[in-house]
């Protein structure tokens, strides 16, 4: 099995309000993938941490294996997602793959 684990940081732009909403959408968006794409076991998006923290969302996701994360990049219901709820709304990325 491989996981999946990204961070990523929002736009500075965005009211701490605004801000809220989006973290949910990205959570409903990303989760809602599980049973949508083949070899994605387990979605979890973390949206509520600790003043410390530098990242403002948290994604893992558990996959069958290292193909299953290759074909989940182009799958047209996570770049829907990504496109949507994603990629317009933040600003850094950081990404950090393995198996288990």
């Amino acid at each position: 099995m491989v996981k999946h684990v990204i961070l990523w940081q929002l736009k500075e732009e965005f009211t701490e309000e605004q801000k809220k909403e989006i973290r949910q959408g990205v959570k409903e968006g990303l989760e809602g993938l599980t049973g949508k794409i083949p070899g994605l076991l387990e979605t979890h998006v973390q949206t509520e941490m600790l003043p410390t923290s530098t990242a403002d969302i948290m994604l893992e996701s558990t996959f069958s294996d290292f193909e299953a994360l290759k074909n989940y990049r182009n799958h047209p219901e996570h770049v829907k997602v990504a496109d949507t709820k994603v990629r317009p709304f933040t600003r850094t990325r950081s990404c950090l793959d393995f198996e288990i």
